[in-house]
């Protein structure tokens, strides 16, 4: 069942490039969400693991495009990105997250790139 409080998406867009889907909401708020950081944000097991001490890093993503996007019930969306990763579901909830506190999850990626001696590519 769905929260008919949530935010709902009114628009998923994929840019020309294929670098960056624009997500409106029907509160107003529109994030552009870059492909590079939805791949390595990816809810997917492959991405988040089973648990959080499985959470893996994934770097060398910088160049990454979606190649499309396809519904998943009323609840969320399978992003085909082109290095063939299409394993993860962002619901709509995780997309408004992703916009959100963009700065904390990107934030946090990069400083864990860091740490582990990894670059974007």
């Amino acid at each position: 069942m769905t929260d008919q409080s949530a935010p709902w998406p009114t628009e998923l867009r994929v840019s020309a490039d294929r670098k960056t889907l624009t997500v409106a909401f029907d509160t107003g708020e529109r994030h552009e969400l870059a492909a590079e950081y939805l791949r390595v944000c990816s809810p997917s097991a492959e991405v988040q693991g089973h648990a959080p001490s499985q959470k893996r890093t994934v770097p060398g993503k910088r160049q990454v495009g979606i190649m499309k996007i396809e519904p998943v019930g009323n609840y969320a969306v399978r992003i085909h990105f082109d290095d063939m990763h299409h394993s993860g579901i962002f619901t709509w909830a995780y997309l408004l997250e992703l916009g959100q506190e963009r700065d904390k999850h990107w934030g946090g990626y990069l400083r864990e790139l860091e740490e582990k001696g990894l670059g974007r590519g």
